[in-house]
């Protein structure tokens, strides 16, 4: 899969927006950038890390609340940092702030739990595209995927998108529906088909083995080109 960005942004949903806010502006350090309306009372505040994207949607409605799903753990590289740090964000999400380039960490990771690691590489590899490194990573254009052995429960994904914690990742392609139709044909699942986002963006989901929302995006300040319909 050709990525039109080398980082995968990640979002959360949450009913703390305030809270929420604080926490990533003022104890992880992300700037700020701007908000999106995303329908049915959803706002997405957006922040910077590096050239990745920490995507908080804040939802007007009360959200359910799974408990902990297959993304374990956001690290974020942060300047300043000397050494990890572990976090707990308003919702109990586990973050960890690390030097950028500790582990070969950039941008964003993320810690997933899966039930199968061979099954979860394939699906990585063959589907988006990630390259394989050493101790059970994967990277994604610069950005790493960690896998860690869980069981079934732990990595349980049957939540819906719109729930308390962390949710997806985001990837940057240069065509949604090529990409979508693409990972379907290896095997994806697929979870929503592209639709059209204004002038902002034309998107898709798919899900991982374990249930992870994995959104192609063909945004238009990334690709530099008017959405495509």
């Amino acid at each position: 899969m050709s990525l039109a960005k080398a980082f995968f942004d990640v979002g959360l949903f949450t009913n703390q927006r305030e809270l929420q806010q604080q926490f990533w502006s003022e104890q992880v350090g992300l700037t700020f950038d701007h908000t999106l309306k995303l329908g049915g009372g959803v706002l997405q505040h957006r922040y910077n890390a590096g050239i990745a994207v920490l995507k908080l949607n804040d939802a007007r409605d009360s959200l359910p609340a799974p408990g902990a799903g297959p993304i374990a753990e956001l690290l974020v590289a942060t300047p300043g940092a000397t050494a990890p740090r572990a976090l707990m964000d308003p919702d109990g999400n586990s973050v960890t702030l690390v030097p950028p380039g500790h582990d070969g960490i950039q941008g964003l990771a993320v810690r997933l739990r899966v039930t199968d690691p061979a099954r979860s590489r394939a699906f990585y590899e063959q589907v988006l595209g990630c390259v394989p490194q050493p101790n059970g990573r994967l990277r994604c254009g610069e950005a790493l995927l960690l896998l860690e052995k869980a069981d079934s429960a732990a990595a349980a994904g049957d939540a819906p998108l719109a729930a308390v914690g962390l949710r997806y990742l985001t990837l940057q392609v240069f065509d949604c529906d090529a990409a979508y139709a693409s990972a379907l044909a290896c095997g994806a699942e697929g979870a929503k088909a592209p639709v059209t986002l204004g002038s902002t963006a034309r998107i898709a989901f798919i899900r991982d083995p374990d249930g992870v929302w994995i959104e192609l995006s063909e945004r238009a300040s990334v690709t530099g080109k008017a959405v495509s319909e």
